[in-house]
C-alpha cells in the first residue's frame, strides 16, 4: 500500500478513527526508535525550531536519558524516543 493511497484513506475517516492510527503510529515509531538506539549513541534531539546533539547515556521503556548541553552546561534530559534521530 502507497503512502498516497493511505493518504486518500484517511480523509474518509472519523475522529476516533483518526486519533487510533495516530496512537498506533506514535507505538509503532517508539518501538523501532527502541531497536535503532543504543546506550553511547549520538544523537539529534528534534524539537520545533532546533535541534541538539547528545549522547544517550540509559534507556527506559518510553524514554531515553540524553546528556546534552543546556543552559551553557551538561545537563541529562528524559527526552521521548519520538525526538530522537540518529546523528
Amino acid at each position: 500500500m502507497s503512502v498516497q493511497t493511505i493518504k486518500k484513506e484517511m480523509l474518509t475517516m472519523s475522529q476516533t478513527e483518526l486519533s487510533q492510527i495516530i496512537k498506533l503510529a506514535t507505538q509503532i515509531k517508539s518501538i523501532s526508535a527502541k531497536a535503532t538506539f543504543f546506550v553511547g549513541q549520538t544523537v539529534m534531539v528534534v524539537q520545533k525550531t532546533k535541534s541538539t546533539q547528545g549522547i544517550i547515556e540509559k534507556m527506559n521503556p518510553k524514554k531515553a536519558v540524553v546528556k546534552m548541553p543546556w543552559k551553557g552546561q551538561t545537563a541529562s534530559v528524559s527526552v521521548p524516543f519520538s525526538m530522537l534521530e540518529a546523528a
